[in-house]
């Protein structure tokens, strides 16, 4: 007597009967399928033994099944994405999730590289500067209205210039009589001390720093020889072709102030009454 050969789940003989063997063990196919294949997640049908079996992520699919959501293209051997647990192919996925690029109105695809700025997306290979049309890619640039500009173009086109060196101003600088100067460029005609933030006056519209202005222009206080300049508030006193400093303004003899007081010119010394009277 023959020795038996049955199927491991219901027994029956496999003698002339297609099987499969699992772990060791025999199966005839419909045992097989219902304990061992997984399910279709688009029919919910079994994927028998002899039906070529996808699947994406843990979901398992027939090959006729494995299809776009949208416009039911095969994706067996196609290239797709899954959105919302739907599984579309690139174009419709494109069509419905992608950006556009606004240079050339062509979808940018998944994965390529891309620019976005202001809400607007682009290709790297079509965000050029709008002077000399080169990729901008990376490097850094300047809006202009509805125009971008790499910066060397952008300072080229519409940066100010100093006044000075002629070379554009980037950042920064000071402004004289309405023309733009660089901070380092904006000195003193006669010492070159930079100005920026100090206090300065000019002549012929040339700048000085009041040091220099007060040694070469102002005139000089008859007592002390040092430069009037009326600069930060401080008051002099004129009389005839002679000039002083308020604090200046003394007897010649007994230094006593005469601001405010009469006084009296004796050649070249200037008196109180005092002293005028013991004349």
């Amino acid at each position: 007597m023959s020795e038996r050969f049955d199927c491991d789940h219901c027994k029956e003989s496999l003698y002339g009967r297609k099987y499969i063997q699992s772990d060791d063990h025999p199966y005839c196919i419909p045992c097989y399928d219902s304990l061992f294949a997984n399910t279709c997640d688009e029919c919910k049908e079994l994927i028998g033994h002899d039906s070529r079996e996808l699947f994406y992520e843990d979901r398992h699919y027939h090959e006729h099944c494995f299809r776009c959501f949208r416009c039911d293209r095969s994706l067996a051997d196609e290239p797709f994405t899954s959105q919302d647990d739907a599984l579309l192919c690139n174009d419709c996925y494109c069509n419905e999730f992608s950006s556009k690029c606004v240079a050339c109105d062509k979808t940018v695809m998944p994965g390529t590289r891309k620019l976005e700025y202001g809400g607007s997306t682009w290709h790297e290979g079509c965000f050029i500067c709008h002077s000399c049309e080169q990729p901008i890619g990376s490097k850094s640039f300047i809006p202009d209205k509805d125009e971008h500009y790499c910066v060397p173009c952008y300072e080229n086109k519409f940066a100010p210039r100093c006044t000075r060196c002629k070379q554009v101003l980037s950042k920064g600088g000071v402004t004289y009589r309405d023309e733009p100067w660089h901070k380092e460029c904006f000195v003193c005609t006669g010492c070159k001390v930079q100005l920026a933030g100090q206090h300065f006056t000019s002549r012929e519209d040339s700048p000085y720093c009041l040091k220099c202005f007060g040694n070469l222009y102002a005139k000089k206080c008859e007592a002390c020889s040092k430069p009037i300049t009326g600069f930060g508030g401080g008051k002099y006193i004129s009389f005839e072709e002679r000039q002083w400093h308020q604090p200046c303004f003394m007897c010649t003899r007994c230094s006593v102030s005469l601001v405010g007081a009469g006084f009296f010119p004796e050649q070249d010394e200037i008196l109180c009454r005092d002293c005028n009277n013991k004349l």
